[in-house]
């Protein structure tokens, strides 16, 4: 017998993912104030790399040399009898030039977004949609009672009295705001706020929860912000390593004060945060049209000297060390721009998709919303799934009725059954409530497929009770 021993070459396909594309994914799943805070780091790191404003008017979107649009904004003496010229922002003095800033902000649907849509509206929308009408006085007074971290500075019986109401009330309205974002508002402490992210990532998230992450941040949340991980193990009967995890999750994933979490603070005043939408539907006439928010606020480019000694490496005058300065910022700056057309451009596809897909929701309400997944997005678009997943997470769009909502509304198709739930109970006869199967027959006679326990699992999710509860 004879072993014969022989080396062949075989090609074979491999994915790798290379420094490019990791960069590339890591400025496409940033929120737009992390980007802007990218941005900023970016500019004072690299002297090869300018921004340059893009001053246009909100509303016919052309160029303006300064806060005023000449075709758009009041001229002087418009409505009188005088014809001369427009005035501009510079014409007048300091606070004529504020009140005209003011004037074109509320033409502006990013400035009025920006300005307008708080912590406190996103809770009030939110909540007053969830719960019925006679709760929304407790709700909006369990709105008041928050702190500038978003924890509840009152307890339930101190609500309930101020309010007329009972506690069983109380916790109604309060179940409804633990499922809000940013979750963990509404909580009484940081360790009750970070339990309650634990808990909802467990249940709704794909981030995996180590274990004894619950014990470990509700009983011994002092010992492991100081380190002492071999006290807090022996304490739960856990590894040392384990409770090394535990933490380093905590800090990856959780956020020990709620509105820290919301977005960026106005004026430092974290209660009065904004969601900035980073994308604009307009509805022109039936036609609606995507703007991706960025592409008005900035423009990156290689700074014009650093171009200009660019284009001159290969002169003898330019010493070793100045030509590998100037390739390594000239490239750096190349690459960084590069990255965040890229960026705005997969948003701009995406959004655009979107708008395909839900017209009728984007222009007749919820009720109309399909089901989409990310996934048929990608391959209507050609993207992979996570591309997707990366460019709509922790953003917004500007609906064209105003309403400013993450990009998971697109992908939430139980938003409108859920509203039809909600607008059936509303509406039924307070001495005979719906069942839940009753509730899943009606929707069955108008086109509806949904079985009772999923009735029951949404009815749940509005925070409404059961029949036999609602009975009065």
């Amino acid at each position: 017998m004879s072993i014969e021993i022989s080396q062949q070459l075989q090609p074979t396909l491999q994915a790798k993912v290379t420094p490019k594309q990791i960069a590339a994914n890591y400025i496409l799943q940033m929120s737009s104030v992390e980007l802007q805070e990218a941005i900023a780091q970016e500019l004072d790191e690299n002297p090869a790399l300018e921004m340059e404003e893009l001053p246009s008017c909100p509303i016919c979107g052309r160029p303006v040399s300064g806060n005023y649009c000449t075709d758009c904004m009041p001229r002087k003496g418009e409505g009188d009898k005088d014809d001369g010229p427009g005035l501009t922002a510079d014409d007048l003095p300091g606070d004529g030039q504020t009140r005209l800033r003011d004037e074109a902000d509320e033409f502006d649907p990013i400035a009025r977004a920006e300005a307008d849509f708080t912590l406190e509206d996103h809770l009030t929308w939110n909540l007053h949609a969830l719960l019925p009408t006679r709760l929304h006085p407790v709700a909006d007074h369990v709105i008041g009672a928050l702190d500038s971290n978003g924890f509840l500075t009152e307890t339930d019986a101190e609500i309930a009295a101020e309010t007329g109401t009972s506690i069983d009330d109380v916790d109604q309205v309060l179940a409804a705001m633990k499922g809000l974002d940013p979750i963990g508002i509404g909580s009484r402490s940081i360790t009750e706020s970070l339990l309650a992210q634990v808990e909802y990532l467990r249940e709704q998230s794909h981030i995996e929860v180590p274990p004894y992450a619950e014990e470990v941040i509700g009983e011994h949340l002092a010992e492991l912000g100081e380190r002492r991980f071999r006290e807090v193990a022996a304490a739960v009967g856990a590894t040392q390593r384990q409770v090394t995890t535990v933490w380093e999750f905590v800090k990856a994933n959780l956020n020990p004060y709620p509105t820290a979490a919301f977005t960026a603070a106005v004026s430092g005043d974290s209660s009065r945060s904004i969601v900035r939408p980073d994308v604009l539907i307009r509805d022109t006439d039936g036609e609606l049209t995507v703007e991706v928010v960025e592409s008005r606020r900035f423009s990156l480019h290689v700074a014009p000297i650093y171009s200009s000694l660019s284009s001159k490496l290969r002169s003898a005058e330019t010493t070793e060390d100045e030509k590998q300065h100037v390739r390594q910022y000239v490239g750096r700056a190349k690459f960084f721009i590069d990255n965040i057309n890229r960026r705005r451009a997969t948003i701009q596809r995406i959004a655009e998709c979107l708008v395909e897909r839900q017209r009728d929701y984007l222009l007749h309400g919820v009720q109309h919303l399909v089901p989409l997944t990310r996934a048929e997005v990608g391959e209507i678009i050609g993207m992979h799934e996570s591309t997707v997943s990366r460019a709509t997470a922790e953003k917004y769009v500007m609906l064209p009725r105003g309403e400013v909502v993450p990009f998971s509304h697109f992908f939430t198709a139980s938003l409108g059954i859920k509203d039809q739930i909600k607008r059936m109970i509303e509406a039924e006869d307070p001495r005979h409530p719906y069942s839940d199967q009753e509730i899943a027959d009606a929707l069955a006679e108008e086109g509806i497929a949904l079985a009772r326990r999923t009735v029951a699992k949404y009815r749940d999710e509005l925070q409404i009770l059961p029949a036999r509860l609602r009975h009065r």
